[in-house]
């Protein structure tokens, strides 16, 4: 196996906890479905108590997550093993033991910063239909320090393009400039998705830090408008041109891709603007649409990976997207299928 990936992937390793929940549970939690939110252990807030519930209910599942993690993953399954690098910060236990083999199994190389005394981070996964509510406690992920990229850096120098889940500008926007600069100085890509609503609207000086490395942002709908409002754009939050715009700004390398469900998607560049239709899913194969975002990410990357062009690496990321949610969790189908352009 190589032990040089071509990409490399920060973000936050956590474990999925999935379970199916009725509108009154998240009711009772003041939780929005297709939401994304925090929670910090220790801080008292009552929803820390979701973890401890959710484990008791019939149906539930445990899914080596965390966003970018997932991302891997779909590259992974794409470029097949030994390609991809993923970094992060987990807790010495029982959790981790599970994602690390659940990368192995996948192909990812796991480069793990590993704390001693702090658990590895969860998210309750609370789906609800097709949609999914989603409440983190990031716990070890929240201590991943760019030291620890110094000391694989090898593998950053080796390594051809990076991907960054938006997550982690919570955590260490000092680590994903480090990444970004080397990016920048030796003209490989920098992708960046935005992962939530609350981090360009909450983390906005953050985002800030590092959009200017980026070559690549991806972001959905919703992640549109929360940019929109906080950065004061002036366009309606449904005009995903106008606000791609504005992230590209007066860069001529940055090209904007927004994603938004079956609607085109939308790819913006200083030079052009195209849509590109999703092909439609029978409704009756879809069985879980948690981790549709990442898996559109990955097959985008692992498009860029192997040179391929903004339109096929689009259509790559859609084609994985659609394999993703017709599996449970953030995974992808256990028979390797290849993408036909």
């Amino acid at each position: 196996m190589s032990q040089h990936p071509k990409v490399i992937c920060l973000g936050n390793p956590l474990l999925d906890i999935q379970v199916d929940v009725t509108e009154s549970y998240l009711a009772k939690y003041g939780l929005k479905s297709n939401d994304a939110i925090l929670v910090e252990a220790g801080s008292g807030d009552e929803k820390l108590n979701i973890f401890d519930e959710i484990v008791e209910m019939d149906g539930v599942k445990f899914v080596a997550g965390g966003a970018a993690q997932n991302t891997a993953r779909g590259v992974a399954y794409v470029l097949g093993k030994g390609q991809v690098g993923y970094f992060g910060s987990v807790g010495e236990d029982k959790f981790s033991a599970r994602l690390l083999k659940e990368n192995d199994a996948a192909g990812v190389i796991s480069q793990y910063q590993v704390q001693k005394d702090i658990s590895t981070g969860k998210c309750a996964a609370l789906i609800t239909g097709h949609d999914r509510s989603l409440v983190t406690d990031l716990a070890a992920a929240n201590h991943f320090t760019p030291d620890h990229l110094d000391k694989h850096w090898d593998l950053v120098e080796a390594a051809s393009l990076f991907y960054i889940g938006g997550f982690h500008l919570t955590v260490s926007p000092e680590a994903i400039v480090k990444l970004g600069k080397h990016a920048q100085e030796n003209n490989k890509p920098f992708i960046l998705n935005l992962s939530a609503p609350f981090i360009p609207a909450f983390f906005k000086s953050a985002l800030e830090q590092v959009l200017p490395y980026t070559t690549y942002v991806i972001a959905n709908e919703s992640e549109a408008a929360a940019y929109a409002e906080s950065f004061g754009v002036k366009a309606a939050p449904e005009d995903l041109a106008a606000i791609a715009k504005h992230i590209v700004g007066d860069s001529k390398t940055r090209t904007v891709v927004f994603t938004q469900g079956l609607d085109p998607t939308v790819a913006v560049s200083a030079d052009a603007t195209n849509t590109y239709d999703v092909v439609a899913l029978d409704p009756s194969k879809i069985v879980d649409t948690n981790g549709a975002g990442d898996a559109f990410a990955g097959g985008f990357v692992a498009a860029l990976a192997q040179d391929k062009p903004l339109e096929t690496a689009i259509a790559q990321g859609q084609w994985l997207a659609a394999l993703s949610i017709q599996e449970v969790g953030p995974s992808y189908p256990a028979e390797k299928k290849t993408f036909q352009a």
